[in-house]
């Protein structure tokens, strides 16, 4: 396993090593800044906690959950890892390693430059992929048997997310129909907290698992080795890209908190709670069979379906719309863009 001396010995002798893991560094905030304020998002809309709070608990719930879930199952970085192959010549791999992240980087920024709650994950995932084909000319370098793991795993963060908190939604209204209103208000405001922070430490597990598996591929590839090769991920590694995730959400999550929490749809607080535990539960599940699941799709498929149990009129579909759209586009988006850059990088450097 690399220590960290030896990393810092690496970046000394490597200085393209610096300037990708500055780029993967960048990343992981712009993944905090954007993916994890959407955890928090429906409890600061209800208004079950501040924002400044909100963001406190998430820092702490995305650090916590990378660490501690990474000390019971890596799968999602080992999906990661043998999700695509650079080849053989380390150093071609590492420029289009930066290429990647270089596009993961500006896609990201102008998402949140117009507060539109982006998935990280999936521009990680495309980016990497047209780097590696950029780096092949082919598709010799995409493992589908893993890749194949983020199509259920964007299934599972969209269809059922909505189907799920729909149902759940509309089953909580029966089973309380007899309480006294101001008691469960306050009960679910409550419960709605710590479900959110439920979300937050499977949004450190998920996303924070796939960056951290790509700082280690980057390491790796300077190393002149696999990832395989590294024994693991240190704990070193765990605590940087934690940090830096919780860094970027306590400087950049209020924006994208308020286009998800309060624009997007008005929530009763046993909606915020049913989106939030239902999150929690699947996440969870997608994180310890290895699937790459978006945290974005999730929760907002979560948020969308509780407001439609309700009324679909309550949902502001004009938003739910343009987040669509950028999903759709964020696979052919930052695959192009990782796919030229790499090319670019390839034929400069």
């Amino acid at each position: 396993m690399v220590s960290f001396p030896q990393f810092l010995d690496a970046l000394a002798s490597n200085p393209f090593l610096a300037i990708v893991m500055v780029l993967v560094i960048g990343s992981i905030f712009v993944n905090g800044s954007t993916d994890a304020a959407n955890a928090i998002a429906e409890p600061v809309g209800t208004r079950s906690i501040g924002v400044r709070q909100a963001i406190i608990m998430s820092v702490i719930c995305n650090f916590v959950g990378l660490v501690g879930m990474s000390l019971v199952s890596t799968a999602v970085a080992d999906t990661m890892s043998g999700m695509v192959d650079f080849g053989g010549d380390n150093r071609a791999a590492l420029i289009a390693l930066a290429a990647a992240t270089v596009g993961i980087v500006a896609w990201g920024v102008g998402a949140w430059a117009f507060g539109i709650p982006t998935s990280e994950s999936h521009a990680l995932i495309a980016g990497l992929t047209g780097a590696a084909i950029a780096v092949h000319g082919d598709l010799g370098g995409v493992n589908m048997s893993e890749w194949v793991k983020v199509i259920y795993g964007l299934v599972l963060s969209t269809a059922m997310g909505f189907a799920a908190w729909w149902i759940i939604s509309r089953v909580i209204p029966i089973v309380c129909k007899n309480a006294d209103r101001r008691k469960a208000n306050d009960l679910f405001g409550r419960m709605q907290v710590y479900g959110a922070a439920g979300v937050a430490l499977m949004h450190g597990a998920q996303d924070g698992q796939k960056f951290m598996s790509t700082a280690c591929m980057a390491i790796a590839l300077a190393e002149g080795m696999g990832v395989t090769q590294m024994g693991g991920f240190p704990l070193w590694i765990q605590v940087l890209c934690a940090s830096t995730m919780a860094i970027g959400t306590a400087v950049g999550g209020k924006k994208i908190i308020k286009t998800v929490g309060t624009n997007m749809v008005k929530l009763e607080k046993y909606q915020g709670f049913a989106a939030s535990v239902s999150a929690t539960g699947s996440l969870l599940v997608a994180t310890l069979t290895g699937l790459p699941v978006s945290t974005t799709h999730a929760k907002t498929a979560a948020i969308m379906g509780a407001g439609a149990a309700k009324d679909v009129r309550s949902v502001n579909w004009a938003i739910a719309r343009d987040m669509v759209f950028t999903w759709v586009f964020t696979f052919p988006g930052c695959g192009i863009i990782g796919f030229a850059l790499a090319k670019l990088f390839l034929f400069l450097f």
